[in-house]
């Protein structure tokens, strides 16, 4: 069985690596992006089996733009939508998978994207 890929978008440098080496110690292939349009190219160009993606990336889109955009092409990629904030668009809500607070545990992302890529599967 091969390993999971994972696409990563987040404009905060310091998290993204730090996403990045936890989720590869799981076990996981990660792949980064410090912005949305970023995280579309290597949306369109890798397979990937999920994608945690932050909300707020000034500038250019925001984490709901890049989630609509990137289940308008692939709708079976789960998305996860990681942010310190709690308040979203309903149109955002309805088109992510799940929501984690950026300062939860890793140990919940890490659940939920188990859960997610499972039930793609």
């Amino acid at each position: 069985m091969s390993k999971k890929t994972l696409l990563c978008v987040d404009d905060e440098a310091i998290g993204l690596k730090v996403r990045k080496i936890i989720l590869e110690r799981q076990g996981y292939q990660v792949l980064t992006a410090a912005d949305g349009s970023a995280g579309l190219h290597a949306f369109a160009d890798h397979e990937v089996d999920a994608v945690v993606l932050d909300y707020y990336m000034p500038p250019g889109m925001n984490g709901g733009d890049v989630a609509f955009e990137m289940k308008r092409t692939k709708p079976g990629v789960p998305i996860i939508l990681l942010s310190a904030y709690m308040s979203f668009p309903e149109e955002v809500i309805d088109t992510v998978d799940a929501f984690i607070v950026k300062g939860d545990s890793p140990e919940v992302l890490i659940g939920k994207i188990a859960e997610l890529t499972e039930a793609a599967v």
